[in-house]
């Protein structure tokens, strides 16, 4: 495993097992700085979303980067405001006009909106159909909304993107997708830094001699997710990278394991219902 490594998803598309989150980037200088530095250190999959108000800039760097779109695995999400049927191929067309793309690889749900997440669902069906995007998923969504999901959907979804760390290890969430066919991405893997002085954790990057935001993306790679942590600092961005010259021990995996605390640091979906 490098950061060039791809995994299958059930659609047969391949996604790097490494990317690069967004979330609250500036738009402007510093995601595009931020998103050109990532592709610089060997980073091919960037994750941004409507409600990012960075679209433009990620696509900017790409194109500016010099590297093949087809080599960079970009993903982009319908945000609340936007879904239900109508409103979901608006979104659709308009984040192709900010990337200036002709084709999203990965297009998401952002979460899973009361009444409107079928159709929002079914609107994706049909651009996936029509050749937009190269596969579509969800976010934030629980068991029930996926099981629900499966009573209508005529795709499934290939990943369902959340909240994962070893302080929030959805152990049960990530068995039933893999279950499914379903790839866990893992959105926070590092906690926002909350979690980076605790005791076992600490002890665990000495022994590796690794950060603990190495620690926490290793984790989160061998336990089989897809990572996209976030970072706007050139150095951090390279540290978050430099994670596949060493394994955890099983040993270690399981004490990493046992820090789950459902510790969040985002929005809490299992109330939506």
């Amino acid at each position: 495993m490098n950061i060039f490594t791809r995994v299958n998803l059930n659609n047969g598309v391949k996604t790097p097992v490494l990317g690069l989150g967004t979330y609250l980037m500036k738009p402007g200088k510093e995601t595009y700085d931020a998103c050109l530095w990532a592709l610089e250190v060997g980073y091919r999959h960037i994750d941004t979303a409507s409600f990012y108000r960075n679209e433009y800039d990620v696509g900017r760097s790409i194109k500016d980067s010099g590297i093949d779109r087809k080599e960079v695995f970009v993903t982009t999400k319908i945000w609340n405001d936007d879904q239900g049927y109508e409103k979901t191929l608006r979104a659709v067309e308009k984040s192709l006009n900010l990337l200036e793309f002709d084709y999203v690889d990965l297009i998401l749900i952002h979460w899973p909106v009361p009444k409107l997440r079928k159709e929002t669902w079914k609107a994706l069906e049909r651009v996936y159909d029509e050749g937009i995007c190269s596969a579509i998923g969800v976010s934030n969504y629980t068991i029930a909304h996926l099981q629900e999901l499966f009573n209508y959907a005529n795709v499934l979804p290939v990943v369902n993107q959340v909240e994962f760390s070893p302080f929030l290890y959805q152990k049960e969430l990530l068995e039933f997708c893999e279950e499914n066919q379903i790839k866990l991405e893992a959105y926070s893997p590092l906690a926002r830094g909350r979690k980076f002085d605790n005791p076992i954790l600490l002890e665990i990057s000495s022994k590796y001699n690794k950060t603990p935001a190495q620690i926490m993306i290793r984790w989160a790679l061998q336990i089989g997710t897809i990572v996209i942590p976030k970072s706007s600092n050139k150095d951090r961005i390279i540290e978050n990278a430099n994670v596949f010259d060493f394994e955890i021990e099983s040993e270690d995996m399981n004490k990493l394991c046992s820090l789950n605390e459902n510790f969040r640091v985002a929005w809490n979906p299992e109330n939506i219902e």
